[in-house]
């Protein structure tokens, strides 16, 4: 009965929310109500044509009947004249030649499956028609062939038994589920398929693909080499691969014969190679392992058949990623996370100082050069909700192509951000940004809700600042405060290393820290703090609450509340080396650093909001701290999104269950604001 009337409180309560929408539009013209959500659009990934004159980019929406998300392919001129939709699918690629575009879309006999479209005549074709879906397709150089990946069944006899003879016409339950393997579920995508990922190649015009590569090992993206004889990739084809940490090397499959040869062998990750122009050289991240939980990934370079390795980039304390070569062989192109931002840098094969190539308060993602010296990606900062743009190199002007929310946001104002810098403990300097309500008053009193990141190891951006989210709370009177506490990438590796295992820590006191920086600018009202997270924002909330009573109300998300039992459930066995001791060792860091340990300081109301399919947080965990919540009579409820995995507040199934997230949250924090 309980669990009954639980349920229809929280019916009604995202009811009452959805019940206001109308009303919020009628009083408050220019608001970003949450029903907008449902025509807020995302481009990515746009491709410039060999000739340098169109883009194709990923454009995606929300189907409002159906409750999902669509995907179609759209072009446009270099200039952004001209944009138009041309066809459904994702992942375009414009053929050598420039004549045909290849892409993936839901095809026969079902899934994910290859197509070729001709942009002379318009024509389409389906390339692959394969069983289990495939990724990571490329052309070769000449145009005859694709290379991709594809799951392959294991060579390995699994364990079995014999079981009596099913009698004629029974209906038995499906058989066990036999696992055999350390990781055997992926967050995203559930069970992890009986098999290896491996590569393919197939003819452009159709055919049966040919299976490259052998043994029970996941192999990467495939490069091809300008010639067409040769894949590049990066796997771990070692013995006990599952149990290495040392991560990936490059390798390199010769196709006529299926030789592979190992290019690199350290211990440590070598990965994302990509391939010169001219062939003779191999530009890839990589870096030496150590027990460290952060480490800042390097640039470097190689001959084609593995010799002369160099690292170009042994002073830049930031990750390079992105790569795009010069299309003179000069150097590669990359973007960085710095301080909030991304731009594009440039080193050359010979070394030297890494330059600055684009500036500005923005994030921009490179995902396309061409010969000329034309670079386009997508861009987003604090009032650009993230558009398709373009570039010369060689004179970087930025120009913007898209404006896929301009309809939606024309007659409606934006919070405006503030970005803010201040100390905390151990001499730390920590970077935030305040986004403000769009009637921003600073003689007046405003609630504040802490937004906490998850990753850890990762990084707020400027652009969150017109994240839609952010934006819709403002909208409703809140202002909100993010921040990139010790642990976040995008500051070197000594800051993001800064929690090793010591995770929760410090980054507590950068949060609160944070709080108090921005309450002394006088419009926030003390009453009314409220503080949210997921993932790892969901373990830093939790932590929050049973170490301060200063907030009103907390919103929990898919957090981890006890360490020691998490990293048996969750859907990789890296969390084991959290901590120095494995917890059958010495369990002692693993209780301590467990938010569950603390549940009884809590007198905060506390929502739990957690995704039912989420493998990475498992629900057993939002289980465990809710029952023992409820067990101490602290106000609180659990809120469980349907047919959502972990990544539910960022890449959703179902565009409902995002509105939903949003929903239920401000609604806790309405129902414990005070007035």
């Amino acid at each position: 009965m309980r669990r009954k009337n639980l349920c229809v409180s929280l019916a009604l309560l995202l009811s009452l929310v959805g019940s206001l929408m109308p009303i919020a539009k009628a009083n408050g013209a220019g608001k970003l109500t949450l029903d907008l959500f449902l025509d807020w659009e995302t481009v990515a990934a746009p491709q410039i044509s060999p000739d340098a004159s169109q883009i194709i980019y990923t454009r995606r929406w929300a189907d409002k009947i159906n409750d999902r998300f669509e995907s179609e392919i759209w072009i446009m001129n270099a200039d952004g004249s001209k944009n138009r939709s041309l066809v459904k699918g994702s992942a375009p690629q414009w053929s050598p030649d420039g004549r045909r575009i290849a892409y993936i879309a839901q095809g026969q006999p079902s899934g994910a499956q290859l197509f070729v479209k001709w942009m002379d005549t318009g024509e389409e074709t389906q390339i692959t028609r394969v069983e289990r879906g495939l990724n990571n397709f490329q052309w070769s150089p000449d145009g005859r062939r694709f290379t991709f990946n594809m799951n392959v069944p294991s060579t390995q006899q699994k364990f079995s038994v014999r079981l009596p003879q099913r009698p004629a016409g029974a209906n038995w339950v499906a058989p066990p589920r036999v696992i055999d393997r350390l990781n055997y579920r992926a967050d995203g995508s559930g069970y992890t398929p009986d098999g290896f990922s491996h590569l393919f190649i197939v003819p452009s015009d159709g055919g049966t693909p040919r299976q490259l590569t052998e043994g029970d090992f996941n192999h990467g993206a495939p490069e091809w080499t300008p010639d067409g004889q040769t894949i590049i990739f990066s796997a771990a084809r070692r013995a006990d691969w599952e149990y290495d940490r040392a991560g990936s090397d490059i390798y390199a499959l010769t196709v006529s014969t299926g030789q592979i040869k190992q290019l690199t062998d350290r211990k440590g990750p070598d990965s994302n190679p990509t391939i010169s122009p001219d062939g003779k050289m191999i530009a890839y991240t990589g870096i030496d392992f150590s027990e460290d939980t952060y480490s800042v990934n390097r640039l470097y370079v190689m001959n084609i058949d593995g010799s002369n390795k160099k690292d170009l980039t042994p002073t830049l304390d930031r990750a390079p990623q992105d790569l795009n070569w010069a299309a003179d062989n000069s150097g590669i192109y990359f973007t960085a996370e710095d301080r909030g931002s991304n731009n594009v840098q440039f080193v050359a094969t010979g070394g030297g100082a890494v330059k600055e190539i684009t500036k500005g308060i923005h994030q921009i993602n490179l995902t396309s050069m061409a010969a000329n010296g034309l670079a386009a990606g997508t861009l987003a900062s604090p009032l650009e909700t993230g558009n398709i743009v373009a570039f010369n190199v060689k004179n970087p002007v930025i120009k913007k192509l898209t404006d896929v929310n301009g309809d939606l946001l024309e007659n409606r104002k934006l919070g405006a951000t503030e970005e803010i810098w201040y100390d905390s403990v151990g001499g730390m300097k920590v970077q935030g940004w305040i986004v403000k309500p769009p009637d921003f008053d600073p003689a007046k009193k405003y609630p504040l809700i802490l937004y906490i990141h998850g990753g850890p190891h990762t990084m707020y951006g400027v652009s969150m600042a017109s994240n839609f989210e952010f934006q819709n709370h403002a909208a409703e009177g809140y202002i909100v405060l993010y921040t990139n506490p010790r642990g976040s990438t995008g500051y070197g590796k000594a800051f993001g290393n800064a929690i090793n295992n010591n995770y929760p820590g410090e980054d507590y006191d950068d949060l609160m820290n944070g709080v108090d920086a921005v309450i002394k600018k006088g419009y926030i009202d003390e009453r009314n703090l409220f503080v949210c997270g997921g993932s790892g924002g969901g373990v830093l909330t939790s932590w929050i609450v049973g170490h301060t009573n200063r907030f009103a109300a907390a919103v929990v998300m898919k957090p981890v509340i006890n360490w020691y039992s998490f990293v048996g459930t969750t859907d990789g066995a890296s969390w084991y080396y959290n901590f120095k001791k494995l917890p059958w060792e010495d369990p002692a860091e693993h209780l301590r650093r467990s938010p569950i340990t603390y549940v009884g300081n809590v007198r905060t109301p506390t929502m739990l909001l957690t995704g039912e399919l989420d493998l990475r947080t498992p629900m057993e965990q939002t289980e465990q701290y809710y029952r023992a919540l409820k067990l101490r009579k602290v106000d609180s409820v659990m809120v469980r999104i349907q047919d959502e995995y972990h990544g539910f507040n960022a890449t959703p199934r179902h565009p409902s269950n995002r509105m939903s997230q949003i929903a239920y949250l401000r609604g806790w924090f309405d129902k414990y604001r005070k007035k």
